[in-house]
Protein backbone atom coordinates (compact mmCIF):
# COMPACT_ATOMS: atom_id res chain seq x y z
CA UNK A 1 0.00 0.00 0.00
CA UNK A 2 0.88 3.69 -0.35
CA UNK A 3 -0.80 5.57 2.44
CA UNK A 4 -0.03 9.46 2.54
CA UNK A 5 0.40 12.10 5.05
CA UNK A 6 -0.01 15.56 4.54
CA UNK A 7 -1.52 19.66 5.51
CA UNK A 8 -4.99 19.77 3.91
CA UNK A 9 -6.64 23.25 4.38
CA UNK A 10 -9.90 23.86 5.12
CA UNK A 11 -12.59 25.43 4.08
CA UNK A 12 -16.26 26.60 5.23
CA UNK A 13 -17.80 23.45 3.94
CA UNK A 14 -15.70 22.02 6.41
CA UNK A 15 -18.62 22.36 9.22
CA UNK A 16 -17.11 22.50 12.90
CA UNK A 17 -13.56 23.19 13.06
CA UNK A 18 -14.03 26.06 10.40
CA UNK A 19 -16.08 28.07 12.15
CA UNK A 20 -13.72 27.58 15.65
CA UNK A 21 -11.25 29.37 13.34
CA UNK A 22 -9.05 26.04 12.21
CA UNK A 23 -7.70 26.33 8.15
CA UNK A 24 -5.52 23.40 8.30
CA UNK A 25 -5.76 19.84 9.23
CA UNK A 26 -3.14 16.45 9.02
CA UNK A 27 -4.79 14.08 6.72
CA UNK A 28 -4.02 10.50 5.84
CA UNK A 29 -4.59 9.32 2.38
CA UNK A 30 -4.67 5.39 2.48
CA UNK A 31 -3.70 5.16 -1.67
CA UNK A 32 -2.97 1.93 -3.41
CA UNK A 33 -5.24 -0.30 -1.41
CA UNK A 34 -5.29 -3.42 -2.96
CA UNK A 35 -4.37 -6.03 -0.79
CA UNK A 36 -7.00 -6.16 1.87
CA UNK A 37 -6.35 -6.22 5.62
CA UNK A 38 -3.57 -8.03 6.30
CA UNK A 39 -2.92 -9.27 10.29
CA UNK A 40 0.03 -6.72 10.82
CA UNK A 41 -0.74 -4.19 8.80
CA UNK A 42 -1.09 -1.08 10.59
CA UNK A 43 -1.32 2.92 10.15
CA UNK A 44 -1.09 5.42 12.66
CA UNK A 45 -0.15 8.63 13.88
CA UNK A 46 1.07 9.89 16.88
CA UNK A 47 2.56 12.68 18.82
CA UNK A 48 5.14 12.74 21.96
CA UNK A 49 4.76 15.29 24.76
CA UNK A 50 7.76 15.96 27.31
CA UNK A 51 7.58 14.41 30.89
CA UNK A 52 8.54 17.68 32.42
CA UNK A 53 5.13 19.27 30.72
CA UNK A 54 3.25 16.99 32.31
CA UNK A 55 5.12 16.64 35.83
CA UNK A 56 4.46 19.93 36.14
CA UNK A 57 1.26 20.27 34.40
CA UNK A 58 -0.77 20.88 38.01
CA UNK A 59 -2.56 17.43 36.87
CA UNK A 60 -2.29 15.14 40.20
CA UNK A 61 -1.51 11.84 37.80
CA UNK A 62 -1.16 9.10 40.82
CA UNK A 63 -4.92 10.44 42.06
CA UNK A 64 -7.93 9.31 39.87
CA UNK A 65 -10.33 12.38 41.37
CA UNK A 66 -7.89 14.61 39.12
CA UNK A 67 -8.66 14.70 35.49
CA UNK A 68 -6.97 15.87 32.18
CA UNK A 69 -9.03 16.40 29.14
CA UNK A 70 -8.40 15.77 25.63
CA UNK A 71 -10.30 16.75 22.57
CA UNK A 72 -9.98 16.69 18.94
CA UNK A 73 -11.94 17.17 15.78
CA UNK A 74 -11.25 14.27 13.39
CA UNK A 75 -13.09 13.12 9.87
CA UNK A 76 -13.07 10.07 8.15
CA UNK A 77 -14.52 9.11 4.39
CA UNK A 78 -15.76 6.04 5.56
CA UNK A 79 -18.55 5.61 8.45
CA UNK A 80 -17.25 3.51 10.91
CA UNK A 81 -15.51 3.58 14.56
CA UNK A 82 -11.89 4.58 15.44
CA UNK A 83 -9.54 4.00 18.38
CA UNK A 84 -6.74 6.17 20.15
CA UNK A 85 -4.56 5.34 23.06
CA UNK A 86 -2.02 7.24 25.68
CA UNK A 87 0.98 5.59 26.73
CA UNK A 88 3.26 6.54 29.40
CA UNK A 89 7.11 6.19 29.20
CA UNK A 90 8.68 6.90 32.92
CA UNK A 91 8.21 4.20 35.55
CA UNK A 92 6.05 1.10 34.78
CA UNK A 93 4.39 1.72 31.42
CA UNK A 94 0.32 2.06 31.17
CA UNK A 95 -1.57 2.54 28.55
CA UNK A 96 -5.11 3.87 28.12
CA UNK A 97 -8.12 3.09 25.13
CA UNK A 98 -10.36 5.16 24.14
CA UNK A 99 -13.18 5.51 20.81
CA UNK A 100 -14.48 7.99 19.09
CA UNK A 101 -17.67 5.92 18.27
CA UNK A 102 -19.16 5.45 14.58
CA UNK A 103 -18.33 8.44 12.78
CA UNK A 104 -20.33 9.75 9.86
CA UNK A 105 -19.01 9.60 6.58
CA UNK A 106 -17.43 12.97 5.45
CA UNK A 107 -18.57 14.39 8.30
CA UNK A 108 -16.08 16.81 11.21
CA UNK A 109 -16.77 15.08 14.76
CA UNK A 110 -15.39 17.03 17.86
CA UNK A 111 -14.01 14.05 20.16
CA UNK A 112 -13.88 15.04 23.85
CA UNK A 113 -11.84 12.37 26.49
CA UNK A 114 -11.60 13.08 30.36
CA UNK A 115 -8.87 11.01 31.94
CA UNK A 116 -8.27 10.61 35.68
CA UNK A 117 -5.00 9.90 37.32
CA UNK A 118 -4.08 6.93 38.40
CA UNK A 119 -2.17 5.30 41.11
CA UNK A 120 1.47 4.06 39.67
CA UNK A 121 1.46 6.66 37.06
CA UNK A 122 5.10 8.54 36.38
CA UNK A 123 6.44 11.20 34.57
CA UNK A 124 10.12 12.71 35.47
CA UNK A 125 10.78 16.55 35.30
CA UNK A 126 13.65 15.83 32.22
CA UNK A 127 13.03 16.42 28.60
CA UNK A 128 12.59 12.91 27.71
CA UNK A 129 9.74 11.21 26.40
CA UNK A 130 6.80 11.25 29.31
CA UNK A 131 3.86 9.71 27.36
CA UNK A 132 2.90 9.14 23.30
CA UNK A 133 -0.47 10.09 22.10
CA UNK A 134 -1.84 7.14 19.11
CA UNK A 135 -4.79 7.48 16.88
CA UNK A 136 -5.01 4.60 14.64
CA UNK A 137 -6.98 4.57 11.55
CA UNK A 138 -5.98 0.83 11.44
CA UNK A 139 -4.39 -2.35 13.17
CA UNK A 140 -4.40 -5.65 11.92
CA UNK A 141 -5.53 -8.16 14.43
CA UNK A 142 -1.54 -8.97 15.66
CA UNK A 143 -1.55 -5.75 17.41
CA UNK A 144 -5.13 -5.92 18.90
CA UNK A 145 -6.64 -7.92 21.26
CA UNK A 146 -10.07 -7.94 23.83
CA UNK A 147 -8.76 -4.30 25.77
CA UNK A 148 -10.94 -2.58 28.34
CA UNK A 149 -11.81 1.25 27.04
CA UNK A 150 -11.51 4.36 29.46
CA UNK A 151 -9.16 2.85 32.25
CA UNK A 152 -5.54 3.07 32.49
CA UNK A 153 -3.57 -0.94 32.78
CA UNK A 154 -0.39 -1.92 32.37
CA UNK A 155 1.02 -1.54 28.43
CA UNK A 156 1.80 -4.44 26.42
CA UNK A 157 3.71 -4.70 23.20
CA UNK A 158 1.71 -6.28 20.70
CA UNK A 159 -1.88 -5.36 21.56
CA UNK A 160 -2.88 -2.16 21.79
CA UNK A 161 -6.43 -1.60 21.29
CA UNK A 162 -9.62 -3.44 20.91
CA UNK A 163 -10.16 -5.26 17.19
CA UNK A 164 -10.39 -2.60 14.32
CA UNK A 165 -13.27 -2.27 11.91
CA UNK A 166 -11.45 -2.96 8.58
CA UNK A 167 -13.60 -0.70 6.23
CA UNK A 168 -11.63 1.99 6.09
CA UNK A 169 -8.20 -0.06 5.47
CA UNK A 170 -9.88 -1.94 2.58
CA UNK A 171 -10.97 1.66 1.17
CA UNK A 172 -9.00 2.55 -1.42
CA UNK A 173 -7.90 6.41 -1.35
CA UNK A 174 -9.77 6.29 2.12
CA UNK A 175 -9.00 9.28 3.81
CA UNK A 176 -8.71 10.43 7.70
CA UNK A 177 -8.65 13.66 9.00
CA UNK A 178 -7.65 15.46 12.43
CA UNK A 179 -7.12 18.71 13.71
CA UNK A 180 -7.46 20.93 17.07
CA UNK A 181 -6.05 19.06 19.51
CA UNK A 182 -5.72 20.38 22.97
CA UNK A 183 -4.77 18.46 25.96
CA UNK A 184 -5.84 20.40 29.44
CA UNK A 185 -5.59 19.76 32.80
CA UNK A 186 -9.01 20.04 34.38
CA UNK A 187 -12.21 18.91 34.97
CA UNK A 188 -14.04 19.85 31.95
CA UNK A 189 -12.58 20.53 28.11
CA UNK A 190 -12.57 24.52 27.42
CA UNK A 191 -12.41 25.97 23.72
CA UNK A 192 -9.23 25.93 22.35
CA UNK A 193 -6.81 28.18 23.04
CA UNK A 194 -5.58 29.81 19.55
CA UNK A 195 -2.28 31.33 19.45
CA UNK A 196 -0.27 33.74 17.33
CA UNK A 197 2.11 31.67 14.32
CA UNK A 198 4.65 33.53 16.22
CA UNK A 199 3.96 31.53 18.93
CA UNK A 200 3.03 28.32 16.92
CA UNK A 201 6.53 28.70 14.82
CA UNK A 202 8.87 29.04 18.27
CA UNK A 203 7.31 25.77 20.00
CA UNK A 204 7.94 23.97 17.10
CA UNK A 205 11.80 25.34 16.63
CA UNK A 206 12.32 23.60 19.92
CA UNK A 207 12.40 20.63 18.44
CA UNK A 208 13.34 21.34 14.34
CA UNK A 209 14.27 24.13 12.78
CA UNK A 210 15.89 24.01 9.18
CA UNK A 211 17.65 26.50 7.62
CA UNK A 212 16.91 26.97 3.83
CA UNK A 213 16.17 29.81 1.12
CA UNK A 214 14.66 29.49 -2.39
CA UNK A 215 17.97 29.05 -4.05
CA UNK A 216 19.93 26.37 -1.37
CA UNK A 217 23.26 27.57 -2.77
CA UNK A 218 22.78 30.77 -1.05
CA UNK A 219 21.41 29.68 2.66
CA UNK A 220 23.19 31.94 5.44
CA UNK A 221 23.57 30.12 8.47
CA UNK A 222 25.65 31.95 10.58
CA UNK A 223 28.71 34.70 10.78
CA UNK A 224 32.59 33.05 10.49
CA UNK A 225 36.08 33.42 8.91
CA UNK A 226 37.69 31.63 6.58
CA UNK A 227 41.70 29.96 7.32
CA UNK A 228 43.90 27.88 5.08
CA UNK A 229 42.46 26.21 2.03
CA UNK A 230 38.92 25.19 2.51
CA UNK A 231 38.77 25.27 6.11
CA UNK A 232 36.69 27.94 7.73
CA UNK A 233 34.87 28.33 11.23
CA UNK A 234 31.35 29.99 12.00
CA UNK A 235 28.99 30.99 14.46
CA UNK A 236 25.64 29.64 14.14
CA UNK A 237 22.67 31.15 16.52
CA UNK A 238 19.75 28.78 17.12
CA UNK A 239 16.46 31.03 17.11
CA UNK A 240 15.02 29.17 20.14
CA UNK A 241 16.78 27.17 22.84
CA UNK A 242 16.06 23.56 21.50
CA UNK A 243 15.40 20.32 23.11
CA UNK A 244 18.49 19.18 23.17
CA UNK A 245 21.71 19.29 20.71
CA UNK A 246 21.31 19.19 17.56
CA UNK A 247 22.68 16.04 15.53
Amino acid sequence: EAPTFEQVSLTSSDTGPWAKGFRKALQITNGNQTGGADAADEIDLYHQIEAQNLASSGWDYSSNSSYINLSYWVKSSVAQNFYGYMVTSDGTNYMYLWETGALTANTWTKITKKIPGASGLQFDSNNDIGMYMYLFPFLGTDLTSSISEDTWMAATSTNYTADNTSTWYTTNDATFAVTGFQLEVGDVATAYEHRTYADYLAACQRYYYKIASDNAEDSMFGVGWASSGSYFQTMTTFPVTMRTKPT
